[in-house]
């Protein structure tokens, strides 16, 4: 890594670590972010982390300072208000807004913000209300109020493109793809929408556009010259707009490497969370709203601290002059709002500049050795959704690489399935759409139909639905932060490279099976074909507990190296089965081959379990019998039965076996076969070395099911892996493989084990 490191710096050494800051990198992740050791945390889009010594200072503040209710008039109370102000004024400075341009208004997050504008935007049959297809659920949420006032509500796609009139070629303009409106009621007037223009039918009415600052999908950032030329309606091809257009940003995301800057480019709303910045408080963000377009606001709700004077049993009420005032609804989240400049402290110290090159330093290395993994076969593995910058100083994009990861034969890992390796790779990582359906539909190329058709197939929000009719619903997303190190980046490099790339490898003691063409011979014509292909390779290295998939694994004379080696007797002597204790399907298993371990990890169990594979950790040697089958096998101690004991909840033991002894069995009243292969060491497995079923059996069976469908009943999907199969093949006829004879995997040979 030493040399690899060397190679980083000298690319991108200017940039990264923060080389004109008081702390470098390393010095700043040794001292305050020490509970990443082991770990590497790749999920900041979602939450960055905060740092010990800023919670070191928010304790210390704390506990030395009196902060009363800003709603009094006491002392305390008063110290609270003047440190209120401060606060505000510091979010503000953050976006290079003038207090006398901007209020800043305080809400329990970004959400909350946009909901605010949505409840109090003056919307009217006239009014129009756009928004950028990569946007976040809670922009696009906005629509609802706008809809149920007769506005019309239109996404759009937004493609910047280059003046061709300009010789300099850099003067950049916009043009809008528009999509279809959507309006309810049939009593008011539709919007004109010509030559891509944004027009309304009188002069009057407020319209409002929304987009991201920065995509929280793909990481695209948007340029923010789109606010004056919104505003003023200059797009290519257009002519000069009617009514009002209002602009708002979602800086959520965007906000955390390069705020908006208020003074260039004046948008009326800009929402964004304090978590997102530095890592805490949570549940505190704000709407940095121009005095102007506050002034438009209806608010219709008042609350304490939100009214001069009212009176309870007749209709009078007399809000507060003051925006801030009128629009925070209670008593604000003061201890939060006091905690805002031990973060803003550490962005101050390192400057946002210096963090938003660090973070894309770092994005951009790994985006590169990504687009550059091959499979053996040469085909790529990773596919990046948005624009590929290529250069840091470019920075249209933020530090967020969102991708799907393919196999050689070009079929697609499933998200989860990489979640879940990464989870017991200890990367923390993000899966899914994140909140973001337009940006999701657009860079997967899913259609509306695609996306009910998934919807009714049962895919849902944060399910394990990750591959519908052989296309991903949603994505992996990996973002830095501004305490992520090189270290991470490699790390990351490093899980992909050993878990999804296919390579052939040599073993001294037999072969590898991997993802190449299956040569078979059929049993009766003992013909050889060539039309298979292997889908799939699963290790289940705990009977009955998750198996993994894999592009590759050693063999040996028992079949797939530590396949169903280890299982689970209960306390009564039986052996535990997904049919008897359910909670043992929860239990995820990886085996990294480098490291020689099994790692397992339990939704019961905070802590992830290590166990060698390739030392003798066991304490006691015995015999238990396995469906008639007796085998010699090594216990474990008290701290492993316990874990296992906790995650299925009764007491176990948990053993690995040794060595299967093999008895003679009557067949048809002779005894002149071994119920197994004497040359062979079994594992735990019911029947073969290799469990095998075919994609189009599992097609076949599921049609059967769809037909006998009683009573309109919806019948479950069987998926292959219900079969907890080590090889998956595609391309025959259904239950053909019943009639194979033998078949080969590169250098490996099979015969199929039939039974008498």
């Amino acid at each position: 890594m030493a040399q690899s490191k060397e190679e980083f710096l000298e690319q991108f050494g200017g940039d990264y670590g923060y080389p004109d800051a008081p702390r470098g990198i390393d010095e700043l992740r040794a001292a305050d972010f020490k509970r990443l050791e082991g770990m590497v945390y790749l999920d900041h889009a979602g939450a960055t982390l905060y740092s010990e010594a800023q919670m070191a200072d928010v304790a210390k503040d704390l506990m030395s300072n009196v902060y009363g209710n800003p709603h009094s008039q006491s002392d305390s109370s008063m110290a609270t208000s003047d440190l209120v102000t401060s606060m505000r004024h510091l979010v503000l400075k953050y976006f290079n807004a003038s207090p006398r341009d901007y209020k800043c208004i305080f809400t329990s997050g970004a959400t909350a913000a946009l909901k605010l504008v949505g409840e109090c935007f003056p919307w009217s049959g006239d009014s129009c209300y756009m928004y950028t297809m990569e946007n976040h659920n809670s922009v696009l949420g906005i629509r609802e109020y706008a809809l149920s006032k007769g506005a019309t509500v239109s996404a759009v796609d937004i493609e910047e493109v280059v003046d061709p009139s300009k010789n300099q070629g850099c003067d950049s303009l916009f043009k809008i793809s528009k999509r279809s409106n959507q309006r309810r009621g049939d009593d008011v007037l539709l919007h004109n929408y010509q030559n891509g223009s944004l027009t309304a039918i009188s002069g009057n009415n407020l319209n409002l556009f929304a987009f991201p600052s920065e995509c929280n999908f793909s990481g695209h950032k948007f340029n923010l010259s789109l606010v004056k030329l919104i505003k003023e309606g200059k797009f290519i091809g257009t002519s000069q707009q009617q009514g009002r257009w209002m602009v708002l940003i979602d800086a959520a995301k965007g906000c955390t490497t390069e705020p908006p800057n208020l003074t260039v480019y004046p948008a009326d709303f800009v929402v964004c969370s304090f978590y997102k910045i530095f890592g805490y408080p949570t549940g505190l963000g704000a709407l940095i709203v121009k005095n102007e377009a506050a002034g438009l606001l209806n608010k219709t709700y008042f609350s304490g601290g939100t009214v001069a004077a009212s009176i309870a049993d007749i209709d009078y009420v007399q809000k507060r002059k003051s925006i801030e005032n009128v629009l925070e609804d209670g008593t604000i989240s003061f201890l939060s709002i006091s905690s805002l400049r031990y973060g803003f402290k550490i962005i101050d110290m390192l400057t946002i500049s210096a963090i938003a090159r660090h973070t894309a330093s770092l994005a951009t290395y790994v985006r590169r050795k990504m687009m550059d993994l091959k499979h053996s076969n040469e085909k790529n593995v990773c596919i990046i959704y948005g624009q590929q910058a290529s250069k840091v100083k470019d920075l249209k994009m933020g530090p967020t690489i969102t991708f799907n990861l393919k196999r050689e034969d070009c079929t697609w890992f499933g998200y989860r399935e990489v979640e879940k390796l990464a989870c017991l790779s200890g990367i923390h990582l993000r899966t899914g759409c994140f909140c973001n359906p337009g940006a999701c539909a657009k860079y997967l190329g899913l259609s509306h139909s695609d996306l009910v058709s998934n919807f009714e197939a049962g895919h849902v929000c944060w399910d394990d639905n990750d591959i519908i009719n052989g296309r991903p619903t949603g994505a992996v997303r990996i973002s830095f932060g501004y305490m992520s190190t090189y270290e991470d980046a490699e790390e990351f490099l490093k899980f992909l490279q050993s878990s999804f790339v296919s390579k052939a490898v040599g073993l001294n003691n037999g072969y590898m099976v991997n993802m190449d063409t299956l040569h078979l011979v059929d049993d009766w014509s003992q013909q050889a074909t060539s039309d298979i292909r292997l889908k799939s390779i699963t290790i289940y290295p705990v009977k009955s507990c998750q198996g993994f998939s894999v592009q590759g694994w050693p063999l040996t004379t028992g079949g797939l190296k530590y396949d169903r080696e280890w299982l689970l007797q209960g306390s009564g002597g039986e052996i535990l089965t997904q049919k008897k204790v359910p909670e043992l399907s929860s239990i995820r298993t990886l085996i990294d081959l480098e490291l020689g371990k099994l790692f397992l990890e339990s939704p019961k169990r905070k802590d992830k379990l290590q166990i060698s594979v390739l030392e003798n950790l066991t304490h006691i040697s015995a015999e238990v019998d396995v469906y008639g089958q007796r085998y010699e096998v090594q216990t474990y101690g008290d701290k492993v039965n316990s874990w296992f004991s906790d995650a299925i909840g009764r007491p176990c033991t948990f053993m690995r076996c040794t060595s299967s002894k093999h008895r003679s069995c009557t067949i048809n009243g002779r005894r002149d076969r071994l119920c197994r292969d004497t040359r062979s060491k079994l594992s735990f497995v019911n029947e073969g070395q290799l469990l095998l079923v075919s994609e189009e059996s599992i097609s076949d069976l599921n049609s059967r099911l769809s037909s006998g469908n009683v009573n309109g009943k919806q019948q479950m999907f069987v998926d292959a892996m219900r079969f907890r199969p080590n090889i998956v093949v595609s391309g025959s006829a259904s239950y053909d493989e019943d009639n194979w004879k033998r078949l080969n995997i590169g250098k490996a040979y099979f015969t199929r084990h039939t039974r008498h």
